[in-house]
């Protein structure tokens, strides 16, 4: 899954020599052994991510120093290693939580796809460094490098929740940095919430972003049984923080797919994932449309929006025989599935 080195990481071997030089905190958009890498170089680095997936992944591997969360725990380091999320916002958030733990003189890279906003690095570290050098170019990536001019005050998560209204439910959406439905009510979303009536029982809310279908669901209908999963922890505290806000009670948790979730479910209701990183990314639905009857009591429904293009009927189809189109635009349709 994340065995290849990305070219971001070809081009960071070229720089292991100085990267290696202290015990790296490494953040960001991490999707290869580069912290394998970067420990046969010289000191292992400690890894901080926000993808549930890659944490596994990483633990299971080497038992590499891994945490998962919004935040790293507060343990001084050395420098700080930066790969440049697909959110800029993110990269701001990032280090704001991770400066903190840096001591002024300690060395910060930031590393990323050169059509991945890694550009931005002069700007995002100019509140935090006098200077900001650019020490490589290779392989459409690019790696620039500063030091810390002072200490960063202490990380306060409150002040990057962002809250916007959602009126018809009368509800208010708190959402973090780079978290899907983050500034306001995707037009996918919206459909899939005018689209569903009548739901109760046990439901599950795959790919929960912000909390925004999840809390709606729960609004309408009071009795709900409601689980919300993401493998992003950003994402889940949102959810958490949405729900808080609206004084709303469900189970949030951590799952890779599925692999987390236990028992069965009356519905499972999504607005799926459709990228990863930089790249267009289907594997997380393919999974979910092949696996969701499995997790589905008898007469159970599975309730999704996908862009209008993607293939995604023939899937639902091949896991349980058919595929109904419940409402359609010219960018998003709504398919319902039941065991």
């Amino acid at each position: 899954m994340f065995e290849a080195l990305t070219p971001v990481s070809e081009m960071l071997a070229r720089n292991l020599d100085t990267l290696s030089r202290q015990p790296l905190l490494v953040c960001g958009l991490l999707e290869d052994d580069l912290p394998g890498m970067l420990a046969e170089a010289g000191p292992a680095p400690r890894v901080f991510t926000t993808d549930f997936r890659y944490f596994q992944w990483l633990r299971s591997k080497n038992g590499a120093d891994a945490e998962f969360g919004t935040q790293p725990r507060a343990e001084t380091a050395a420098g700080l290693l930066l790969l440049m999320p697909k959110a800029k916002a993110e990269a701001d958030y990032l280090l704001a939580a991770c400066l903190p733990l840096l001591p002024p003189g300690a060395p910060i890279f930031i590393a990323g796809d050169n059509k991945g906003g890694v550009k931005a690095a002069p700007r995002l570290l100019a509140p935090y460094c006098e200077q900001v050098n650019k020490l490589d170019s290779a392989r459409r990536a690019s790696l620039y490098q500063a030091s810390l001019t002072s200490p960063v005050p202490a990380f306060t998560p409150a002040d990057w929740i962002c809250r916007y209204p959602l009126v018809e439910e009368q509800l208010q959406i708190c959402a973090l940095p780079g978290v899907f439905s983050a500034a306001h009510l995707d037009s996918g979303s919206k459909l899939l919430l005018d689209t569903m009536t009548d739901l109760g029982g046990r439901v599950l809310d795959f790919g929960c972003g912000a909390g925004v279908i999840g809390a709606s669901l729960l609004k309408r209908h009071p009795g709900l049984e409601l689980e919300l999963i993401d493998i992003n922890a950003l994402a889940l505290e949102a959810s958490r923080l949405t729900l808080a806000e609206n004084r709303l009670q469900a189970k949030v948790y951590a799952s890779d797919g599925l692999a987390q979730v236990t028992g069965k479910f009356n519905y499972i209701v999504t607005n799926p994932p459709f990228h990863a990183g930089l790249k267009t990314f289907y594997h997380t639905t393919e999974t979910l449309l092949t696996q969701a009857a499995d997790y589905l009591l008898p007469g159970g429904s599975l309730i999704l929006v996908a862009n209008a293009f993607l293939p995604y009927p023939e899937l639902i189809e091949r896991s349980f025989g058919h595929c109904d189109t419940l409402a359609a635009t010219g960018k998003f349709k709504i398919y319902r599935a039941t065991r």
